[in-house]
């Protein structure tokens, strides 16, 4: 029988393409917009995947992402690194600045101050910060964003903005102001890129504080390594209830990140989306092509159950041929996506196959063909064999 449901499968090519289509496309955009997903939550905690020396983050207990943040009084610090266990505890400031370029034009920044002394959560080459009102700019996952005047008559010019002058991309030794106060770029990093994309500003703990002056509270984190002997969530658990601050593993932190990314970003409702408009469609063209195929098969099918077949053993090759139209075609929409991966990743697009995406693929294929299967059953079940008199 299981020969008989496969030779029938092929048999009509054009329906079998149109069955195949439709699961492949059910396939290729679950598995894409999880890809898409994926990407997006990585790089969503990028700034705790680029400091895999802090084991420990602590943070205001209101605090549960890395990307809405309050910050914290100078105090704390010492507080934590008081705590026994903690070999050693490093700030990181965050803040947002605008920044004016040579030319009179704006771009908007995350700036991101680290230790003076140890340049703790600083991108390589970090001791370019140790230059005077240095900073180390980023794209952050942006593209034409850090850009500057290519001609000197067009930087800092008296007659006003030369905004429609030729630019180039910032390089060692350039100039902006933030703030009002100068800074000189002494590096081009590229780090992990952030969601949602924006250009960085790396600098010292000292300059970041002439950079945003007033405020009271400057530390946002503070990032620990814990002693020998001492596990990140024993340390964890010591700081909170030492300091009463919120204290997490570093792996804790990128999940409730994750976590807050699909309560508070509006593209996870998106990414849902996606993948309902894509199980839809799946299950509209497969269902109508597997019903149609099934029901002008009825002959064949009244032919073999008048020979002794029974219902179930009609069913079978009912699913059989849905296993292996799934198979074929979610292997085929994976594959693309898997192609597509390499294709349009890029800084400014987050894409990124992760082992859940061919999976969480193949499971939308297996609900679209499984239901397709059960209605594709009626004509099966309340079909006789006299039936082929009549067809």
């Amino acid at each position: 029988m299981f020969r008989v449901a496969v030779e029938m499968l092929m048999h009509d090519k054009t329906k079998f393409l149109g069955l195949l289509i439709g699961i492949v496309f059910t396939a290729f955009l679950v598995t894409f917009a999880m890809g898409y997903f994926a990407g997006f939550m990585t790089r969503g905690f990028a700034l705790v995947s680029e400091n895999p020396s802090a084991k420990v983050w602590v943070m205001d207990p209101a605090v549960s992402s890395a990307e809405a943040t309050i910050n914290m009084s100078d105090s704390a610090l010492d507080s934590v690194r008081g705590v026994a266990g903690v070999e050693y505890a490093s700030p990181l400031y965050l803040g947002d600045v605008t920044a004016r370029y040579a030319n009179g034009d704006f771009q908007s920044f995350q700036i991101i101050g680290v230790d003076d002394a140890t340049l703790s959560g600083a991108p390589l080459p970090a001791d370019l910060l140790h230059i005077p009102n240095s900073v180390i700019v980023d794209s952050g996952g942006t593209e034409g964003k850090l850009q500057t005047p290519i001609y000197k008559k067009d930087m800092w010019s008296y007659d006003g903005s030369h905004l429609h002058a030729p630019t180039r991309e910032l390089r060692y030794g350039d100039e902006m102001l933030v703030n009002s106060k100068r800074v000189m770029v002494a590096g081009i990093s590229h780090t992990i890129p952030r969601f949602p994309p924006r250009p960085l500003l790396y600098t010292t703990a000292s300059n970041f504080k002439r950079l945003i002056p007033g405020e009271k509270r400057y530390i946002t984190f503070i990032m620990v390594h814990p002693a020998k002997n001492v596990t990140p969530d024993e340390l964890a658990k010591r700081i909170t209830r030492t300091t009463h601050l919120k204290a997490i593993t570093s792996e804790a932190f990128k999940k409730e990140t994750v976590m807050w990314f699909m309560i508070n970003s509006e593209d996870v409702g998106d990414m849902v989306n996606m993948v309902i408009l894509a199980m839809l469609v799946g299950f509209g063209v497969t269902g109508v092509m597997l019903y149609m195929f099934t029901y002008e098969n009825l002959k064949q099918y009244a032919v073999l159950k008048a020979m002794g077949a029974s219902t179930k053993q009609l069913s079978d090759m009912i699913f059989t041929q849905v296993f292996i139209s799934a198979l074929a075609g979610s292997g085929i929409g994976v594959g693309i996506a898997a192609v597509l991966e390499q294709i349009v990743s890029s800084p400014t697009f987050p894409f990124r196959m992760m082992w859940f995406a061919p999976l969480v693929g193949f499971l939308g294929v297996i609900i679209v063909s499984m239901t397709a299967a059960f209605i594709s059953l009626r004509p099966i079940k309340t079909m006789e064999p006299a039936i082929v008199f009549k067809l």
